[in-house]
């Protein structure tokens, strides 16, 4: 099996280098990049399976190097934030992260956060149907690709996990905890704004009536008769 690899973009150099060293002793190749054009370089260059991504980046930050490589090629992405900082923490998961971790955080969890990420990503190379047809949307689960009428749609890793999620239960009233764990792997409920936040994202790209709100509950997806 390949060596698994992860790029981190920190340009504080303890934390780059504390996250690296956790992560190298959990048995990945680790990269470090600690500026915004340096980050998507590197990303070109090395393809990795995964990247931490922190906000504040000298160059330009990393709400912009996560729209770039998102746009180069769909990959995990786990956001670091500032502690409280919403704003960064909406706009991280609208423009592609899946995942995040406030500062200060302890290795254990982020490495526990990448584990995660990355057995998600494993678990959808398993054999599957090859298409799932909702109206005019067609999900190929085997190629990871949605199309729309005819155009494919590009989804960040997540959101093609939710949506896959969502269309395995047409019109079944899926709680926020449970998309949190069933999707996330989370085992606390208290991310249910990420998960509006891909619902939001999915509706941008696929059709505002696809997932239909209940409110105080979760969310259904809506399907033609």
């Amino acid at each position: 099996m390949r060596e698994r690899r992860v790029l981190v973009v920190e340009d504080e150099r303890t934390i780059a280098e504390s996250v690296a060293a956790r992560l190298g002793a959990e048995g990945f190749a680790v990269e470090i990049a600690a500026d915004g054009p340096s980050a998507v370089e590197r990303f070109r260059t090395g393809q990795p399976d995964l990247v931490v991504l922190d906000v504040m980046l000298p160059g330009f930050d990393g709400l912009e190097v996560c729209r770039r490589i998102q746009a180069v090629r769909p990959v995990p992405v786990l956001m670091l934030t500032a502690r409280d900082d919403e704003t960064d923490l909406l706009v991280g998961l609208a423009v592609g992260a899946d995942d995040y971790l406030t500062k200060p955080f302890s290795m254990r969890e982020l490495a526990a956060r990448v584990h995660v990420l990355l057995r998600r990503v494993e678990r959808a190379a398993a054999p599957v149907p090859p298409a799932i047809h909702l109206g005019d949307i067609e999900i190929n689960e085997a190629e990871r690709r949605v199309r729309r009428a005819g155009a494919d749609v590009h989804l960040t890793p997540t959101e093609f996990d939710l949506l896959v999620h969502f269309a395995g239960r047409p019109r079944t009233v899926l709680p926020r905890e449970r998309l949190l764990a069933d999707v996330w792997g989370w085992a606390e409920g208290s991310g249910t704004r990420t998960v509006d936040s891909h619902v939001k994202a999915l509706r941008r790209k696929l059709g505002a009536d696809l997932i239909r709100t209940v409110h105080g509950v979760g969310y259904a997806l809506e399907v033609s008769s």
